[in-house]
């Protein structure tokens, strides 16, 4: 049975950052150092096997159909109004129907300690947009999470948070699950709609809401727009995301302390004053700043990294951290997602963020997801 602690952190699965208290303590770098001197002294030899889960989504063209229906422009366009459920309010229920589709554990990995790095990519033509919104529905709500572009082989993968794409109280996915990059504030969707087709996540996030591996990467189908036509809206094809916005690239195993990230998110949640001075329509950055080690033990949190100062709230979920950001060409490497958000000086905003380490098991489930086919055409 799962503990009173981690229903608490599950019942978030739709919704979007989670707030803690201050949780302080020097044992926080000691532990990360003796981490790091173990992972360093054991590079070389065997290392202990992890398994990747894929979930099936949108795998048929019918799928792809079935789920596009649901987001027609009217929908999209009241987008605004749909909001990650608040942390602590009763857990809504998924009534899609049907039994879901099964977790399916792929081939355990026997995994190596060298990073497996991945170079940003842009796009074919124009500029890199690899930002934007995930849409899905829990239940008979819509939700909404931030995500981003990753390049990948399939030219084809988001990378955002867990509880952004996988409901683990259930082991059930989100239903009617879409990434739009680079939306616009009134429903438009100028770079495409793309449909998820699978997610890759790691199985303690689908067993037991472990923080540490808050993070999916979710491969999707090729993208379409809405055209009209004779009084309603027909779908057309536009291509692979990758083609059309670029990707960000992926390091994996840094250490906390000796490199600097940029997060980035669609905030829209209060404040813990009650104020809402975000309204999620627009990217938002926080400032670049170097990370550092935390934990948060009530939710498996063991190896966190954590950016201060930060005041996201709540839809900010998934949105990238970014090395290297590079403000002309809109690109950089993904090193983290917004996972947590912390109030650690108790007062009127929230004051940092927090993401699961990316580590080589972070790379394995990547890789997955960049192995995996999609439909080949979406009209």
């Amino acid at each position: 049975m799962i503990p009173r602690a981690r229903h608490l952190a599950a019942a978030a699965l739709s919704s979007a950052l989670l707030m803690l208290p201050a949780l302080t303590g020097t044992a926080h770098a000691a532990a990360w150092n003796a981490h790091s001197a173990t992972a360093s002294a054991t590079a070389s030899a065997a290392a202990p096997i992890s398994k990747v889960y894929a979930v099936p989504l949108a795998r048929t063209l019918a799928d792809v159909k079935r789920v596009a229906n649901y987001w027609k422009p009217d929908r999209l366009k009241k987008s605004d109004s749909y909001t990650p459920a608040t942390p602590g309010a009763a857990a809504p229920v998924s009534t899609s129907g049907g039994a879901a589709a099964p977790a399916t554990p792929v081939a355990t990995v026997r995994r190596s300690l060298a990073a497996q790095n991945v170079p940003p990519v842009p796009p074919r033509k124009g500029a890199a947009m690899t930002m934007g919104k995930v849409f899905f529905r829990i239940g008979d709500k819509e939700y909404w999470c931030s995500a981003s572009s990753i390049a990948a082989k399939n030219r084809s993968v988001v990378a955002t948070a867990a509880h952004c794409a996988y409901d683990s109280r259930q082991a059930k996915p989100a239903d009617y699950w879409i990434f739009v990059p680079n939306p616009d504030a009134n429903g438009e969707t100028p770079d495409g709609i793309y449909v998820g087709a699978s997610i890759s996540l790691h199985e303690d996030w689908i067993g037991k809401a472990d923080y540490d591996y808050d993070y999916a990467f979710v491969t999707v189908n090729r993208g379409f727009t809405w055209v009209a036509k004779n009084g309603g809206y027909v779908m057309q094809d536009v291509g692979r995301l990758q083609d059309n916005v670029g990707g960000l690239g992926i390091e994996l195993n840094r250490k906390p302390g000796s490199y600097t990230a940029r997060p980035f998110g669609y905030p829209a949640g209060a404040q813990p004053d009650g104020t809402r001075p975000f309204d999620g329509k627009t990217l938002l950055e926080c400032p670049e700043r170097s990370t550092r080690y935390t934990v948060a033990p009530g939710l498996d949190l063991q190896k966190g990294v954590e950016l201060q100062p930060c005041d996201f709230s709540h839809g900010a979920s998934g949105g990238p951290w970014v090395i290297g950001y590079d403000k002309n060409r809109k690109l950089g490497s993904l090193n983290g997602v917004n996972s947590l958000t912390w109030n650690r000086d108790a007062r009127d905003r929230y004051d940092a963020v927090s993401s699961p380490y990316f580590d080589t098991t972070t790379g394995e489930v990547y890789r997955r997801a960049a192995a995996q086919a999609t439909v080949p055409k979406v009209t």
